[in-house]
């Protein structure tokens, strides 16, 4: 596969990007497939290796194998052949479905879909481990008032993990999705929500960074009909000599009124030769609208360290409370109590490496 195709670092959505990694992600030797759990859900249980389903270790549940078309994304358009769909009728609920991406060297690609007709509710938990390059290509299509809830962790050791996201939102439909990098691979997250009538999207979660890592989002909301809602909350936590990107961007079209458009990104290096890059970003056609945005980066609060030090709890760990409590409010968006602290616990694994 080539990637002569992909857009240069000097197109605007692509400025941060670290193009260079997926190379050297896709030609990665052979590793051995690390041992993965499911969390202690009810549900259905997916465990793709290397972009191909385990039959075996995998329960689908409401969950088929379907041919996906590709996306015309520089990235999301070599996803394209088998994947997985989850297509759930009107009215419906299901158990949530956790998905587990095991990656073993090289490349693999894999295209997915969720479909909810009107009021259908689901919840969908991925998990990326190994060492590689995973390319992803999710299509969300969510009927009026249909409600789905995401939540990823990023915890490859090695390689490049690259997911590229496409959603509709119905009227009032409800998209609510978190994202956790903690792993040591790079990361791009690139995403594209289209919001209908008094539609809701959440979007956001905490990347930590270390080494020579670099991880990234590039996510745009677009406002197409009145009365919506969006909230892009993320965080940002960078060690070493690492470099964690935020860009994310509201576009509210002319026949939007009425539309509630938020985004907080922050970042905190935890050495300065760490780099956090932020890039709010709002578009407004409307004259009837509450937009704000706000991008801090900076470090930890010397008092507060000082503060802690003279109570007694040691440097390192008066550290990790801290960063913690940075990033809480992102992780805090996880309705599931399983799920919440399993993020939970990944970060605070970051944290004790880190610092």
């Amino acid at each position: 596969m080539t990637l002569l195709d992909l857009p240069s670092t000097r197109a605007e959505a692509w400025r941060w990007a670290d193009l260079g990694a997926l190379s050297a992600a896709a030609a990665l030797a052979p590793v051995a497939a690390p041992h993965v759990d499911f969390l202690d859900l009810p549900g259905a249980r997916l465990l793709f290796v290397d972009g191909v389903l385990d039959e075996a270790r995998s329960d689908l549940g409401p969950v088929t194998l379907a041919d996906l078309t590709a996306s015309d994304h520089p990235l999301g358009r070599h996803a394209q052949g088998r994947g997985w769909s989850l297509r759930l009728a009107a009215d419906a609920a299901a158990d949530p479905v956790q998905i587990v991406h095991v990656a073993t060297g090289a490349e693999n690609h894999l295209p997915s879909e969720i479909v909810l007709a009107d009021d259908a509710v689901a919840q969908v938990v991925e998990t990326y481990v190994g060492a590689g390059w995973s390319n992803r290509h999710l299509s969300v299509t969510l009927g009026k008032a249909a409600r789905l809830m995401r939540s990823v962790r990023l915890l490859q050791s090695g390689g490049f993990t690259s997911l590229r996201e496409d959603a509709t939102l119905g009227t009032g439909a409800s998209l609510v999705t978190t994202f956790l990098g903690a792993g040591q691979a790079g990361t791009r997250i690139d995403a594209q929500i289209t919001a209908g009538n008094g539609a809701f999207a959440e979007y956001g979660g905490a990347l930590l960074t270390a080494g020579e890592q670099r991880q990234e989002c590039a996510v745009r909301i677009r406002h197409a009909e009145p009365n919506g809602q969006s909230h892009q909350l993320w965080r940002a936590v960078a060690a070493d000599r690492s470099t964690a990107s935020l860009a994310a961007a509201v576009e509210v079209a002319r026949d939007a009124q009425k539309t509630d458009g938020e985004q907080s990104l922050r970042g905190l290096l935890l050495k300065r030769t760490a780099t956090v890059n932020l890039k709010p970003e709002l578009e407004i056609f409307a004259d009837d609208v509450k937009c704000a945005h706000g991008a801090t980066v900076g470090e930890l609060d010397a008092r507060a360290l000082f503060y802690m030090q003279s109570r007694g709890i040691p440097y390192a760990r008066a550290q990790a409370l801290l960063t913690r409590a940075f990033v809480a409010d992102s992780l805090d968006r996880i309705a599931n109590e399983a799920v919440r602290e399993a993020f939970v616990a990944n970060a605070d694994a970051w944290l004790e490496t880190a610092l």
